[in-house]
């Protein structure tokens, strides 16, 4: 081992969308030494490759930890991707700026955890934002990162007959999904200026805050585990023996990241840990409730005359299931370009991407081995439930009503999938089960809860239970996943989190 001589007030793992954040906030006080240890490259500001600044282009192979899944039984084995860079995912996604929904925050109150109302997010939410559209009761103007919405100006023809044909089939026209009003269709807010990707490690690690003397970020480094004396934290172990010491660590490698550290570490189920000879720190539930939202690609290619595929994204249906609880919106169809268009006969395509946002299916997240190379057993459990597969079949299906709508059937050539042969409930189901395609938004492999919560393994700031010295920030702890997408909701926990346990 090689030891770290200084000792950091604060060691953060990983610079994500969470990391980057808490990296930023967290050294405002100059009295307070902090550490970003990411295991990806470290792009300048100005410096960030084109595929990451490129708002459409996403799932960059050269910035992916290369993470498979099993999603069903028919599909054991599916490309996962997860940023692996300064930005984390948030440098390679689809750019998409959702806020999650009150519903979605009550939801997490039926676990116990406090300071987590849409009451209390709100004024975050509102803090962490700068976008010039908008309620001013909705909205903030002066924060960090820049969310943009999309107008039917700025989208492809395409793309907003999406938007009128769902009106055209009964749903409401919403001009700002991040305001009042979230059931109906629209254009997607983002975060993307002048087709920049506004992400973490631009938006919140900007040139000046990196030149902070008691900053230090280092890219390309992979943690192996925390260390402790007894249950008390002392600070990790990377992958090349190294040794950093600090007085608090905050793991931000996300869902997948985050719980693969928390168990080599010692914490999980006791019985798992045992069975891969590591010694118990703390038998909690670790990788037990991974939660995801199963999608369907729709995809059709594009008419002759309406070729246009810029900006690729988007335009968006949420809207509730026939199943869907009071209040409760679990269907997303988006409507985007993120399809190559040469994969269409047309040589232009469109995805109407069909997604099940609010599962009750509960999948898994288990190791390998203690190598930290090798990558977590990730079991997301896809159709776990009838209801689940119910649901996901009815998307689908009213996917497939809203493109031979009038309003929208005139753009298109014809369906490339599931393809116009396949007309029944079972001969569609039977192809949603073998091609699941992963709508990309994993919670709950460490989720906060109260002391009477089975799931719980950190409090309500993030704390892992039966330990000192050590939180997880990251979607990781968000109890129960959302009807959104997660990415602005864990910018979102980063800032309400760092309010509550360290700004005080």
């Amino acid at each position: 081992m090689r030891d770290q001589t200084e000792i950091a007030d604060v060691l953060i793992v990983g610079g994500g969308s969470a990391g980057a954040v808490l990296a930023a906030r967290l050294s405002q006080d100059p009295a307070r030494t902090v550490v970003l240890l990411e295991a990806g490259p470290v792009y300048a500001p100005g410096a960030y490759p084109p595929a990451l600044k490129d708002a459409d282009t996403i799932a960059d192979p050269d910035h992916d930890w290369g993470y498979t899944s099993r999603g069903t039984a028919q599909a054991q084995e599916l490309p996962t991707p997860r940023g692996k860079v300064l930005g984390g995912s948030s440098a390679v996604n689809a750019g998409v700026a959702l806020r999650s929904r009150a519903a979605d925050f009550a939801s997490w109150s039926e676990h116990g955890v406090e300071g987590w109302t849409f009451e209390d997010v709100l004024p975050v939410f509102k803090r962490l934002e700068n976008t010039p559209t908008g309620d001013d009761a909705f909205h903030g103007r002066s924060g960090p990162l820049s969310l943009r919405q999309r107008t039917e100006s700025e989208l492809t023809p395409s793309l907003w007959a999406f938007v009128e044909a769902s009106v055209a089939r009964g749903y409401k026209l919403v001009h700002d999904f991040n305001g009042a009003e979230q059931s109906g269709a629209g254009g997607y807010p983002v975060d993307v200026v002048e087709g920049v990707r506004q992400n973490t490690g631009l938006a919140y690690l900007t040139e000046e805050v990196r030149k902070r003397p008691n900053l230090a970020i280092h890219g390309d480094v992979n943690v192996d585990r925390v260390l402790f004396d007894g249950t008390t934290t002392t600070g990790v172990l990377t992958a090349d023996g190294t040794v950093h010491a600090a007085r608090e660590v905050v793991l931000c490698g996300g869902t997948y990241g985050s719980p693969a550290v928390l168990l080599r570490s010692g914490i999980g189920p006791a019985a798992d840990l045992t069975g891969l000879g590591i010694d118990v720190v703390a038998d909690l539930p670790v990788g037990r409730r991974l939660q995801d939202q199963l999608g369907y690609f729709n995809a059709y290619a594009l008419a002759p005359d309406h070729l246009e595929m810029t900006p690729a994204v988007g335009t968006l249906l949420w809207t509730a299931s026939s199943e869907a609880a009071d209040g409760e919106l679990d269907l997303h169809i988006t409507a985007t370009h993120l399809m190559p268009g040469d994969a269409s006969p047309t040589g232009g395509a469109i995805v109407l991407q069909a997604a099940l946002t609010r599962p009750e299916s509960i999948g898994t997240l288990t190791l390998a081995s203690t190598d930290p190379a090798d990558q977590p057993v990730i079991d997301s459990n896809f159709l776990g439930t009838e209801r689940d597969a119910r649901r996901i079949l009815e998307a689908v299906k009213i996917s497939r009503a809203i493109a031979r709508d009038p309003a929208f059937a005139p753009f298109v050539a014809q369906e490339l999938s599931p393809g116009d042969a396949v007309t029944n409930d079972a001969d569609l189901a039977r192809i949603i089960a073998e091609n699941p395609a992963i709508y990309g938004h994993p919670t709950s492999t460490a989720p906060m809860g109260g002391a009477d919560d089975p799931w719980a393994v950190v409090d309500s700031v993030g704390a892992v239970k039966g330990v000192n010295g050590l939180r997880v920030v990251d979607a990781s702890i968000i109890p129960e996943v959302t009807s959104s997408t997660t990415n602005v909701t864990v910018i979102m926990l980063a800032e309400h989190i760092y309010q509550r346990a360290w700004a005080r």
